[in-house]
């Protein structure tokens, strides 16, 4: 039996004041619309039809999951409108779960669970009781020709909040805009739809009423938790779950061990893997793929992004680690910052320390090697046990292409030095301070490359002009 998918994302967003389509804003690294995808791809879907709208061409062409085809809607007439532009894509059999692009932390086995309740013969719909309904949709138990605020019996219908009565209003319990329908039945309520409201639009819910009364049974599963049905309207409201989803996240690394040394002041924009015994200071940001070895301490205000960090390395404070797509790898027991960077493609091997405002890139540093102060290393090759000098750089670029530099193992780089790339050092040479070496320097010798030193007498300082 076919599953479709479909998610709704054509809305502005006009709580939001912002230029960008509402579903675009970002939860966690990700837009809320990537996050309903992601879920959505792990149903195992035969389809999955996102509806846009407003800034259509930007929302799909941020949208990535398999299977995945657009229908636009516009103007915007309503949810039920909304998915009426895509029920040509819809298997005729089957069951289709409808989804929000806005409501971005809704669990899978929350939609597996609606999926099977729905099992291709039922309308089923996910509901929550909440302290405070108010924006909601109620749902409307018990007898139709009856109270309609009974909240106990059968579900008969839904109301927007708009449209509902006082009373109605009372109700608790909540439609929070995720259903799953029979494929057939579906369209055919969709292409009957009116839009005889207070708005003006044709309300998806409407078709509650329309299964109601041709005996097709409606049933309510209960969302497991409030976080994982609630939408994103504002700034204020998207501020609250990012702090419920990292609430979340913290109480996963806890409980598997890790050391947080305050819980509401981590972000994981990402995927973030620890081993035993890991420590992590306040305001750490991880981004993209991150693993941290066994009894990695992590200081304050650092943030890594797409790097493998070995076991019983240290990462001191206010340290930038941005591994982009190349990545960053860190060998055990190595010694990173304070304000130090590691930027795409530094590999450092065991025991390797880079120390305050030092920058490495595209530069790999074998075991032991250090540049502890001041000094920017990229696109090279530092062998093992090197010492770079405070000050040092590799001069990489010359302007149009990138070069290579290579230091060999034992090496001394005296302070202040500038390396211009390409060039060899070998193995336990030592480059005097303030030297510029743009040509290959011997093992085992002193290479000095500077201008001689003199005073001139008489010389005087320019005074200012009065």
């Amino acid at each position: 039996m076919a599953l479709d998918i479909v998610i709704m994302a054509a809305g502005k967003g006009t709580r939001m004041k912002s230029a960008l389509p509402k579903v675009l804003h970002r939860l966690a690294g990700r837009s809320l619309l990537q996050h309903v995808l992601q879920t959505a791809a792990g149903l195992g879907a035969h389809g999955i039809v996102v509806v846009t709208g407003h800034g259509a061409d930007a929302v799909e062409a941020s949208a990535h999951a398999p299977r995945l085809r657009f229908v636009r809607q516009i103007p915007q007439l309503g949810t039920g409108h909304a998915v009426l532009q895509a029920a040509p894509l819809l298997h005729d059999t089957g069951t289709t779960l409808i989804l929000n692009g806005d409501v971005p932390l809704i669990e899978a086995a929350t939609a597996q669970a609606l999926i099977d309740s729905c099992g291709g013969a039922k309308l089923a719909l996910l509901t929550i009781t909440l302290d405070d309904p108010s924006g909601y949709g109620r749902v409307l138990r018990g007898d139709p020709a009856g109270r309609d605020a009974h909240e106990g019996g059968r579900v008969h219908g839904i109301v927007e909040h708009k449209d509902a009565t006082p009373l109605q209003r009372q109700i608790h319990e909540v439609y929070t805009g995720v259903m799953a329908a029979p494929t057939a039945h579906l369209k055919r309520w969709l292409a009957a739809l009116k839009n005889d409201n207070t708005q003006g639009e044709y309300y998806l819910t409407d078709i509650v009423a329309m299964a109601v009364a041709e005996g097709v049974p409606v049933t309510a599963t209960t969302a497991a938790s409030e976080t994982e049905v609630l939408g994103v309207n504002s700034p204020v409201q998207l501020a609250d779950l990012e702090r419920r989803f990292q609430r979340a996240q913290a109480t996963v690394l806890m409980n598997a061990g890790v050391r947080l040394a305050d819980p509401a002041r981590i972000d994981v924009r990402g995927e973030l893997r620890c081993g035993a015994d890991v420590e992590i200071d306040v305001n750490c940001v991880f981004e993209g793929a991150v693993a941290l070895g066994d009894r990695v301490r992590i200081g304050a205000n650092c943030v890594i992004r797409n790097a493998v960090i070995g076991a019983d390395t240290i990462i001191h404070p206010f340290t930038h680690i941005d591994g982009e797509a190349p990545g960053v790898s860190v060998g055990a027991g190595a010694r990173v910052g304070p304000f130090a960077r590691l930027r795409p493609g530094a590999v450092l091997g065991e025991d390797v320390h880079i120390g305050n405002f030092v920058e490495v890139k595209n530069a790999t540093l074998a075991r032991g090697a250090k540049a502890n102060h001041l000094a920017y290393i990229g696109d090279a090759s530092i062998g093992e046990r090197v010492n770079f000098g405070a000050g040092g750089i590799v001069a990489n670029y010359d302007g149009a292409n990138k070069h290579r530099t290579v230091i060999g193992a034992d090496a001394h780089i005296g302070s202040n030095c500038v390396l211009v790339a390409p060039v060899n050092i070998g193995d336990g040479a030592t480059l005097g301070a303030g030297s510029t070496i743009s040509k290959d320097a011997p093992a085992g010798q002193l290479t000095v490359a500077r201008a001689r030193q003199v005073s001139l007498a008489g010389w005087k300082r320019p005074s200012k002009r009065t």
